[in-house]
């Protein structure tokens, strides 16, 4: 049974069939005595010219060379002669191949000895080709040929159908479709998923259905899921009645599992690799080949390997590993665990994995038996396969940094050697990945020891204010910028608060913040004013591009590659016990400051160059805060992005900053809920929150002294009767030393008016202030040396001595520690 064009019809008999070939009938003579229509319409003779002539007037020759040409005509009964080609002329004169044949009759006594079949020659090649091609379809097609009835039922296979069904056609003739192949489904989108479906439609349509992926378990294999390209088209005969419906199907397992393969790596290209963080990299394999290419995938990563270190290739052994990640079919996810559970090391108890596809909730040590797949594939370095069970190391330059488990427990079938290739790419990708993951986690931990080198981690408390701050880096990954901000303990309790902004971000950015903060901090402790402070850091700067530009090389930097030019800074200095805050700036923003009361104002500050720029000098701005004033320094980074300018930005910290809050911290994390709700855009952003103190009358006692050498007896007086009255007694020995020292000096050689002032803070301060600007020096006298000796004695008294001028001479100030530092305040001082 074949299928055949309707228009056609089929030709199943061939062309030299004596029911439709042109036929003559020849006596023991040869001379024709019977002739058929057939015949009359190939030759063109009619029955009353030709009968009674001999053969020979119409076979006048053969064909030379003789063509190839079959042997025997199938489908007729009766002997039969050999077919052979020859040469017969028609009847209006022109000749032609024709292909005979002769059946001898036996003689009935009708004078009939033979039967003459003729056919067209080249119609009986063609019919031949015809057969053979049927022939070939039925026995040796590769694909798979089956025709099904009106009710789908198998009514015809050819011989590869039989080999997949595993059965001789008699075995499953008449058999539903769906009972060959249950549970099969169609995996093309956009048609019925089932064969019956998909027969039905054909039948009631006609439409032809081409190219159809089918998975399924066939009865030769049932163990294992094929995969076939099927079509389907009506059969119907010459009249239009349909028979049923043929199936072609060509097994396309290999093929299809290898596009599987490429779109798994496709996918893995795009999937893999997305991000830095070595947690979710381990994850993100997982996540690509389960369920498709293994039922369970376990990640483990060498612990060293998580601190950004590289295992050491000279061990036999990495270190201890810890699971990072594990993916497992939902419906396999409690057989998963209980199959890896024999490698899992009592440290890794408390690392549970969630219910929902085994995901770990948390990493956790893991170990694995000696002798293990596991365990020889860390050794060896090498892939593992036994069974189910395929182990593959993840190495990167030469270096193994864990290992991948990929684990079949559903899907029975073993690992070929493509699906080897495959994870041996797949987790290629995943080392190189993991490896690029270890040496950012290196640097970034290098570069946030940098930050916490560079900007303050906390601050030590003030008695002159209260301090919250902010600071938030655009480069998340580096984790490090270039803004920062500084409060800076000054002498006579006064503070230094700082806020800059390095042009650019990251590492190069941070490593100039820091030159530039601790240049501040050096700066300051040297007691200047702000204005003075920040000319000091401008002509470092300049300097320091100059040294660059003359020293630039090929590749080398240039002044304009110093990322230090241009930097903006706030400075300011807020003195608790006269509430006066001056403050300078070099091209920054001014602060934002808010009264008691709640009124908010942005002083105009002299704005003054960026750093490095020169030109126009720098100027100081005096402010009185009442106690409890808020001062808010920050970068632009904070009240400007893409989406707002910073005429919106401060509008937005303005109504911020009003809101009455006793919590510094609260207000500070407010600000950065309104103005970065979503983190720093384009630039780094820091916020320095500053609430000013008073110290009273109660802690602060100020005498004007004769320059006279009477006042250095009253000096060491005053300051006796005021250490009594703070509870002091302990440290009035030492500080009429001190005062006797500093007194004298200013009385001998310097000009009045001469100060005495004692600030008990969290130390004994004790300052001599006096008209001159000339700074005493310790010297070391000789032992013949009549004086000299009297500042190299306060030195060794105190903790900390120095020198600050003002604009009408000079304070020498001293540092005492109290003898109990426990000790509490006196109650009229609280």
């Amino acid at each position: 049974m074949s299928t055949w064009n309707a228009a056609d019809g089929a030709d199943f008999l061939g062309p030299l069939d004596v029911t439709r070939a042109a036929t003559a009938v020849l006596d023991a003579r040869g001379v024709i005595i019977g002739w058929s229509p057939a015949a009359e319409e190939l030759l063109g003779y009619p029955a009353h010219e030709i009968i009674g002539h001999r053969l020979d007037t119409l076979l006048v020759g053969r064909p030379t060379p003789e063509p190839e040409f079959p042997g025997f005509v199938e489908g007729h009964t009766g002997p039969m002669t050999h077919s052979e080609p020859r040469i017969a002329r028609h009847r209006d004169g022109h000749v032609l191949q024709v292909a005979t044949t002769v059946c001898e009759l036996e003689d009935g006594g009708t004078g009939a000895a033979r039967v003459l079949v003729t056919a067209d020659l080249e119609g009986l090649r063609r019919w031949e080709s015809h057969q053979a091609m049927y022939q070939g379809l039925a026995t040796q097609s590769p694909i798979a040929l089956a025709i099904y009835d009106r009710d789908l039922r198998v009514a015809w296979a050819n011989a590869k159908y039989e080999e997949e069904i595993g059965l001789p056609l008699e075995g499953f003739l008449g058999l539903y479709v769906e009972e060959l192949y249950p549970g099969g489904e169609f995996l093309s989108a956009n048609y019925p998923s089932t064969l019956p479906e998909v027969m039905r439609y054909v039948l009631a349509t006609g439409e032809p259905v081409v190219d159809l992926h089918f998975r399924g378990r066939p009865p030769a294999d049932p163990e294992n899921d094929h995969f076939w390209s099927c079509s389907y088209y009506r059969l119907q005969d010459a009249r239009g009645h349909v028979l049923g419906v043929c199936e072609d199907a060509f097994d396309i397992t290999d093929r299809y599992r290898a596009q599987q393969r490429l779109e798994l790596l496709v996918r893995a290209g795009g999937s893999i690799g997305t991000t830095l963080d070595m947690a979710l990299i381990a994850r993100e394999i997982t996540e690509v080949v389960v369920p498709q290419f293994a039922d369970t995938v376990t990640v483990d990563l060498v612990e060293d390997v998580l601190e950004g270190e590289e295992p050491d290739s000279a061990q036999e052994l990495p270190g201890p590993l810890v699971r990072m990640a594990r993916r497992s079919d939902s419906q396999d996810a409690a057989e998963g665990a209980e199959a890896e559970g024999a490698a899992k090391g009592t440290e890794g108890a408390e690392g549970a994995e969630g219910a929902e596809a085994g995901a770990v909730r948390e990493p956790y040590r893991i170990g694995y038996p000696a002798a293990s797949p596991q365990d020889r594939g860390l050794s060896s370095g090498r892939a593992v396969l036994e069974g189910g069970t395929l182990v593959v190391p993840l190495r990167a330059r030469g270096t193994t940094m864990g290992l991948v488990t990929f684990l079949r427990t559903r899907n029975p079938a073993p690992f070929d050697t493509g699906e080897l290739s495959l994870a041996d790419e797949l987790v290629a990708r995943t080392a190189v990945s993991l490896d690029n993951a270890r040496r950012y986690t290196r640097e970034r931990t290098a570069a946030l020891t940098l930050q916490r080198n560079l900007l303050p981690q906390h601050l030590p408390p003030q008695s002159a204010v209260d301090v919250s701050y902010r600071y938030l880096p655009t480069d998340s990954r580096a984790g490090v910028g270039g803004d920062w901000f500084d409060v800076i303990a000054l002498s006579g309790t006064r503070v230094g608060l700082v806020v800059g902004d390095v042009v650019g971000h990251g590492l190069n950015a941070a490593a100039t913040m820091g030159r530039l903060r601790t240049t501040v901090r050096a700066l300051a402790r040297l007691d200047l004013a702000p204005d003075e402070l920040l000319f000091r850091l401008d002509d470092l700067v300049g300097q320091s591009a100059e040294e660059r530009a003359s020293s630039k090389g090929p590749g080398g930097l240039g002044p304009e590659d110093d990322v230090a030019t241009g930097v903006t800074c706030l400075y300011a200095v807020y003195d608790p016990v006269s509430r006066l805050c001056t403050m300078a700036r070099a091209g920054h923003l001014p602060p934002a400051i808010v009264g008691p009361g709640g009124a908010l104002s942005f002083p105009e500050l002299p704005p003054g160059p960026p750093l490095g720029l020169g030109g126009l000098p720098f100027e100081s701005m005096e402010i009185e805060l009442p106690e409890g004033s808020l001062i808010a320094l920050f970068t632009d980074g904070l009240v400007e992005s893409r989406h707002r300018d910073v005429d919106a930005g401060l509008e937005t910290l303005s109504g911020v900053l009003s809101e009455p809050r006793d919590s510094l911290d609260d207000l500070c994390d407010l600000a950065l809920a309104e103005l970065l709700p979503s983190g720093p855009e384009a630039d780094d952003a820091a916020l320095l929150l500053v609430r000013t103190r008073e110290l009273g009358a109660q802690r602060v006692a100020v005498w004007e002294l004769p320059a006279e050498p009477a006042g250095v007896a009253k000096a060491r007086e005053l300051a006796t009767s005021r250490l009594c009255a703070w509870g002091l007694e302990e440290l009035a020995f030492t500080t009429e030393l001190v005062v006797s020292e500093l007194v004298t000096n200013a009385i001998r050689h310097a000009a009045p008016p001469v100060q005495l002032r004692l600030i008990r803070d969290r130390t004994l301060l004790c300052e001599v202030s006096d008209g001159g600007h000339t700074s005493p020096h310790l010297r070391h006298s000789a032992s013949d040396d009549e004086g000299g000796r009297g500042l190299f004695i306060v030195a060794q008294v105190v903790q900390r001595w120095g020198t600050r001028y003002t604009p009408s001479g000079k304070t020498i100030w001293t540092e005492q520690a109290f003898p109990d530092t426990d000790a509490p305040l006196p109650h009229a001082l609280r």
